[in-house]
């Protein structure tokens, strides 16, 4: 059975990190968290003069997990705990912060210096109470080695979950699916979805139809739990992320860039952060 649309939002534009400009499509006034996941930010399309983009600066986490994808530019990491990697197109990083890493994300060197089209999505993906504090990890898949399936004109990057086939090689704490989906225009797609699943579709260009209602670029589309796939047919060139996950179904209290059950955990992190407990960047 197909699955109806509860509700077609549009993000907003809001300024993060050094003057970054991104497009939120939750949480914002109309929408908060869609359970388990608790935002989705878009950073472009846009083309950047050499020396204009900015970044993420040193800046901590604790309790859940970032989702980084990037579909054009380039991006550099590093951690309080030693780590640094470097993001291309089509590279996915997924960062399990746990109970706490400082770290930022900051545009190549060679790619702030000569500018560029800068296009790519962060996702947070909260942790249950029993993995709130757990070691953080990092699994940073190539573009070379997310999975992709075909079938008929649709194209599905397979970042996390299983489609047409196609699993996923990310671990993730909880059962989550994160497709990014390509259509031409007058074709349709349609995905199975776990009947417990909450899930949620973000325009990221074109116009289509979800579950009979029409959603265009920049928009999310958050679909009832009232069937076991939902469905997009492409009203011109389509592509779409498609995000669901099992709920943890528990409280959600958070204080910028900490997501814990509990104030008394959230006080605690902020002391934590503020004593140099989450450790600092070498350079």
């Amino acid at each position: 059975m197909e699955r109806s649309i509860k509700n077609i939002a549009n993000g907003k534009e809001t300024l993060e990190g050094e003057g970054v400009i991104v497009r939120r499509a939750f949480p914002n006034g109309a929408l908060r968290e869609i359970d388990p996941f608790l935002l989705l930010d878009e950073m472009g399309p846009k083309d950047f003069a050499p020396g204009e983009l900015g970044g993420f600066p040193d800046h901590p986490h604790r309790g859940f997990e970032t989702v980084t994808y990037l579909l054009e530019g380039q991006f550099e990491h590093r951690d309080s705990r030693g780590h640094a990697g470097r993001l291309a197109p089509g590279d996915v990083q997924w960062m399990t912060a746990g109970s706490g890493v400082v770290h930022s994300e900051m545009p190549a060197k060679d790619f702030a210096k000569t500018g560029g089209r800068l296009h790519g999505f962060q996702l947070w993906v909260n942790l249950p109470r029993r993995d709130k504090m757990m070691q953080p990890r990092y699994q940073e898949i190539p573009a070379s080695e997310i999975p992709v399936a075909e079938g008929g004109n649709a194209k599905i990057r397979v970042i996390a979950g299983e489609s047409l086939g196609k699993k996923a090689v990310i671990d993730t704490r909880i059962p989550i699916m994160y497709l990014h989906v390509t259509l031409k225009q007058g074709t349709k797609f349609e995905q199975k979805v776990p009947a417990d699943y909450n899930a949620f579709a973000y325009v990221v260009d074109g116009s289509g139809t979800f579950g009979g209602k029409k959603a265009g670029r920049g928009q999310v589309v958050i679909f009832n739990r009232d069937g076991d796939s939902v469905s997009v047919a492409a009203e011109t060139d389509l592509s779409v992320l498609l995000i669901g996950g099992a709920p943890l179904n528990e409280p959600v209290v958070r204080y910028g860039p900490f997501v814990m059950n509990t104030a008394e955990e959230i006080q605690q992190a902020i002391e934590d952060y503020s004593q140099g407990r989450m450790g600092i960047i070498a350079r």
